[in-house]
């Protein structure tokens, strides 16, 4: 990373700017989070327009290239991180609930996307077969920063949310296999039955097994200390970035894919501890997205602006034909689900390409494969032209959806109900003002205090603000108690219209 004299002199270290630059991004994110909320506008975008600023063509403040050791830490680093998160964000019942349609979504949708990208790329490129099937895998991954936005309204159909997550969450673990084996060819090393069985053993036996060593070990020791000694929950967050990174580490350690060891540490911890799942989400998930806005604002400075410097007549026809590929991929492939039009459309064309894309292309690049420059730079123009597209559609969406809505009807809220079901989890407070000024207001309230204030006769009312997947996975409920959504629980509760004056006693697991 070349460092202006501007900013340090010639003798400071340049860990002293990209610290620098880690606060100005976190800084700025952070300030401008709501603007870029209630705009529409691609989070994306701005951070690239923050890079632009930052780099050679405008203040001159940076100037990343694709060998600098900050880049290829942060994007190890970030990938790993989506990975994870991927596979801890996946719920194994709701996959089983909706196996067709995850199914079709991760095999015609995803798969036949990377082999049509892949013919074009070789037809309209001239591009070798194992360069083709790693920009045609690049390519057919969605991008999950860039789909946040659309997953979090209110307005978006049931079935819709489903399949862009399922697609967002599975994709990367389907074809980064796919760029693992084609960097075997595009390296021209002699593949002898030797040399394949090493890369199978590599890629998908001591990979994902170290992995699941990882997780099962993490998550046996951290239930033993739970039960005799207790952990600050706030831990259990940075307790599970540490497994993520222990298990690529350890991946890397015996010589395979500590991508895929990332991934299948994830699913392990999702399949066997639902509790530190949730964990992570509070803590780790803004790790990760720190991660990926530092990534996204190295990428802008000047690199991703490499993709306009290729175009021309063939690489334009073919960065408009792999994004036209997938829509009509999976208008075709979801056909046997039949959805109804609307969400059909929003699968179909919410397909972005973003940060996922350039971390799978950036593996060859760091490998130092011959010919992977250019593939960086075509996979650079495709996601410019989708963080236009589809970023802008997004915003022209959020304009619809902000047409004056119908007052909200008034919930009537029961109170004099109780719970039901055994012992409930920890039970937070989250209040209104209390009745008399004798009453102190607790962090933490018991049942037997909950019993306590009905009797003299306060208003209190049950909220139920457990996570999506500790719903799913407990039987556990609480009579009368109002459901609200944990990501738009202000919101929620202004819609439903709940008494400020009342006690508001919301429990999660």
């Amino acid at each position: 990373m070349a460092i202006d004299s501007r900013v340090v002199d010639h003798a400071a270290d340049p860990f002293l700017a990209t610290l620098a630059l880690v606060g100005v991004v976190i800084v700025i994110a952070a300030l401008l989070s709501g603007l870029i909320e209630r705009s529409g506008a691609p989070q994306v975008a701005v951070l690239l327009g923050l890079g632009a600023v930052l780099g050679p063509y405008g203040l001159g403040l940076i100037d990343t290239r694709l060998d600098s050791p900050v880049l290829r830490a942060v994007g190890i680093l970030s990938l790993a991180l989506v990975l994870f998160t991927d596979a801890l964000s996946l719920s194994i019942t709701e996959i089983r609930r909706k196996l067709r349609l995850t199914l079709l979504v991760v095999g015609p949708g995803t798969l036949l996307s990377a082999v049509l990208i892949t013919l074009a790329a070789r037809g309209i490129l001239g591009l070798s077969w194992p360069a083709a099937a790693i920009l045609g895998a690049a390519l057919a991954s969605t991008d999950p920063v860039l789909l946040r936005g659309l997953l979090r309204r209110p307005d978006l159909p049931g079935e819709a949310r489903l399949a862009l997550r399922l697609e967002s969450g599975l994709n990367d673990i389907v074809l980064l296999p796919i760029v693992l084996v084609a960097m075997v060819f595009l390296a021209q090393r002699g593949a002898t039955e030797a040399s394949w069985s090493k890369m199978g053993l590599q890629l998908f036996l001591l990979g994902p097994g170290a992995g699941v060593a990882v997780g099962l070990l993490g998550v046996a020791t951290l239930d033993l200390i739970r039960r005799r000694l207790g952990i600050r929950r706030d831990y259990e967050s940075l307790y599970s970035l540490g497994l993520c990174f222990a298990a690529y580490a350890a991946a890397e350690f015996l010589h395979g894919s500590g991508f895929l060891s990332a991934f299948a540490a994830g699913m392990t911890i999702s399949i066997l501890d639902v509790e530190l799942c949730d964990c992570f989400k509070e803590y780790g998930e803004t790790t990760a997205e720190m991660a990926l806005l530092l990534t996204f604002v190295l990428l802008g400075n000047s690199l991703i602006w490499t993709g306009v410097t290729v175009a021309d007549g063939s690489v334009l026809l073919f960065a408009f034909v792999a994004l036209l590929i997938r829509p009509v991929v999976v208008l075709i492939s979801l056909k046997p689900v039949c959805l109804d039009r609307r969400s059909l459309a929003l699968i179909a064309w919410f397909g972005p390409r973003g940060l996922s894309s350039l971390l799978i292309v950036l593996l060859p690049v760091f490998a130092g494969m011959p010919g992977s420059p250019r593939l960086f730079s075509l996979c650079c123009l495709v996601v410019l032209l989708s963080v236009l597209i589809h970023g802008g559609s997004l915003m022209l969406l959020g304009r619809r959806a902000a047409a004056p809505a119908a007052a909200p009807v008034p919930v009537a809220i029961p109170v004099e109900s109780g719970f039901v079901a055994g012992e409930p989890p920890q039970t937070v407070i989250d209040r209104g003002e209390p009745a008399a000024p004798e009453v102190v207001i607790p962090e933490q309230i018991t049942l037997d205090e909950l019993r306590a204030l009905r009797e003299r006769g306060e208003p209190v009312v049950i909220l139920d603000a457990r996570s999506h997947r500790s719903l799913e996975n407990s039987d556990l409920t609480a009579e009368g108690a109002i459901r609200l959504d944990p990501d738009r629980t202000v919101k929620e509760a202004e819609r439903l219209q709940l008494p400020k004056e009342a006690w508001l006693v919301a429990f999660c697991a």
